[in-house]
């Protein structure tokens, strides 16, 4: 139960203290003064969206094509068999529709089989790139900091509401397209 309390009142004292900082930076555009100059960024959004992932993406699906066929042939052939099940139901023995069910089972098992085994190579080599790429993100980030001068960048996750002219993603993926 503390834990939960400590959690929302960190949670709220951080709500509280964007708003603080909003509000300081709203008052001071009002009087003209230069205040708090606030980013927001996606960071997955803007390594995931340059070029080396697109082609990254590309070489993956290459790499995968044959397992996703499978995929769906198996998809194919399990919905088959479940149709003919279904179909013949009244003429089929009680060994026949024993034996279709086991088809499908095992079809089942080995659908799980290669849908978990993409999903795990498909994590596997995007944890790999952000890894590789994290260097090159957080210069690309300090440059477009240090070009406009922001005092501080939030990640969008953490932002409940922003304006889109507070996002600085693409700028940050032009920068990690040119490295």
């Amino acid at each position: 139960m503390k834990s939960l309390l400590g959690k929302i009142f960190l949670t709220v004292t951080f709500l509280v203290s964007l708003s603080n900082l909003a509000q300081a930076a709203d008052e001071s555009a009002e009087t003209g003064n230069s205040g708090l100059k606030i980013a927001v960024l996606d960071m997955r959004a803007a390594l995931f969206n340059t070029e080396k992932a697109k082609a990254a993406d590309a070489e993956m699906k290459v790499e995968t094509a044959a397992d996703e066929a499978k995929v769906r042939n198996l998809a194919t052939e399990a919905q088959t068999l479940q149709q003919r099940l279904q179909k013949d139901a009244a003429v089929l023995s009680p060994a026949e529709q024993k034996k279709l069910n086991d088809q499908i089972e095992e079809i089942g098992v080995q659908y799980q089989y290669l849908v978990q085994k993409l999903q795990e190579l498909v994590q596997q080599r995007q944890q790999e790139f952000q890894q590789a790429l994290a260097p090159n993100l957080f210069q690309a980030i300090q440059e477009v900091v240090d070009a406009e001068n922001y005092d501080i960048v939030l990640r969008a996750e953490a932002a409940v509401h922003f304006r889109s002219s507070y996002d600085i993603t693409a700028r940050v993926t032009e920068i990690l397209n040119r490295q």
